[in-house]
């Protein structure tokens, strides 16, 4: 079976075992940086996600089409005896090996480290879990919100004086599967010297206390608790949203030259020769003063006459987009953010474009998101199974 795919990965072949959004985000950018996805997907059913809509494109799930594209995909019973030897021998000719099966179950279908060892050395194998399998949740089965929760996301994110809120999106999966990404990466360059495969781990846990970034920083220098700041910045102001007469507007001041030509901007130059604003430690500390003095000015002028005169003064601004907004808007287009590419069932459908470029290697969005099991005669047959018995296989619904 061979592979025509481009790109930076072009020639690595992933078995993806994964389902849900980590993992099979995960695979997706191994996918446009060229490598074969192979996605394994339960027989009759396939991953969670396909039937998670509405909206649907024609009989797949918009979900399952945003995370799925650049892989082919095989339906296999792993419960049977049969299915467990063929991915076995599908590992001996992969590259990369990545699940989300709760601890044990590549153990139960004989998959062990000393298997792989023995009969794939070749093979990096990334295992995506909830908890690390360590401490006492280490087994726990993981949830992203649960985890947005747990880590202190949530504790941080949400009005000043409301309650904890999760992001709009599933970050942490994102992000883990942005982890494991990289992972992966690190362990195929290790391999160039080596020769050998290994284990990449990562977890929800550990990439969602690793997000708290800045915020953890400040807690374990001061001993102080964290907390909200609505769409304020713990650690500089003025940086968060003002409400002109008509909508909202994002301002971010980084630097105190950057507060001085705010100041002249909105008419008010004595800010900057008040000792409660000088320097943006002294901002920080009387963020409540100068966000409502800001405020005050904001509030007299539409949203479009303030970014065109912030941006004129060289002061970060923004309009606060909407997602419809934010996927039309030209900037988005430019950098061909939105894609087109025909699908079988859903006709011609429209994507996320990749958020990285090569120079030399492109990565491309040039595979729809698969039916389920649209490979599977394609994949067995590249590895030794005739017609018949891929029939009896059907027939007894191993695939």
């Amino acid at each position: 079976m061979k592979n025509n795919r481009t790109g930076p990965l072009s020639g690595i072949k992933v078995l993806d075992l994964s389902r849900i959004l980590a993992g099979p985000y995960c695979t997706m950018n191994l996918g446009d940086m060229g490598a074969e996805v192979i996605k394994v997907e339960q027989p009759g059913k396939g991953d969670d996600t396909r039937s998670w809509g509405p909206p649907f494109a024609g009989s797949e799930a918009a979900y399952f089409l945003g995370i799925n594209r650049n892989k082919k995909s095989i339906t296999l019973d792993l419960k049977s005896k049969e299915g467990q030897e063929i991915l076995k021998k599908l590992l001996t000719q992969s590259d990369v090996l990545i699940e989300n099966f709760k601890f044990g179950t590549l153990e139960k279908f004989g998959i062990t480290k000393e298997w792989r060892e023995k009969e794939s050395p070749q093979l990096v194998h990334c295992q995506i879990t909830g908890y690390g399998g360590k401490g006492p949740r280490g087994a726990r089965p993981g949830y992203d919100f649960l985890l947005q929760a747990e880590s202190g996301l949530m504790s941080i994110t949400g009005d000043q004086n409301g309650a904890p809120t999760k992001v709009g999106v599933a970050l942490v999966d994102v992000c883990t599967g942005m982890n494991a990404t990289i992972g992966i990466l690190g362990a195929l360059n290790a391999r160039n010297d080596t020769g050998k495969g290994q284990k990449v781990e990562t977890s929800l846990y550990a990439t969602s206390i690793s997000m708290l970034i800045n915020v953890a920083a400040n807690n374990l220098v001061s001993g102080k608790p964290a907390r909200r700041f609505g769409n304020g910045h713990p650690n500089i102001v003025p940086y968060r949203t003002f409400e002109a007469s008509d909508g909202s507007i994002a301002v971010a001041v980084g630097n105190d030259t950057q507060f001085v030509r705010l100041s002249i901007c909105l008419g008010r130059p004595e800010w900057a020769q008040d000792d409660r604003f000088i320097k943006n430690a002294d901002r920080v500390v009387n963020r409540d003063i100068i966000d409502q003095e800001i405020q005050d000015v904001i509030g007299t002028k539409t949203s479009e006459e303030w970014i065109k005169k912030l941006l004129e003064s060289d002061i970060p601004a923004s309009m606060v987009n909407t997602v419809e907004n934010a996927l039309k808007d030209e900037q988005t287009l430019a950098n061909d953010m939105v894609v087109e590419i025909e699908h079988p069932v859903a006709g011609t459908l429209k994507m996320l474009g990749v958020p990285y470029r090569f120079s030399d290697t492109p990565a491309t969005v040039d595979l729809a998101p698969p039916l389920l099991g649209a490979d599977t005669k394609e994949i067995l047959e590249s590895i030794g199974i005739d017609d018949n018995t891929l029939d009896d296989y059907k027939n007894r619904g191993i695939v």
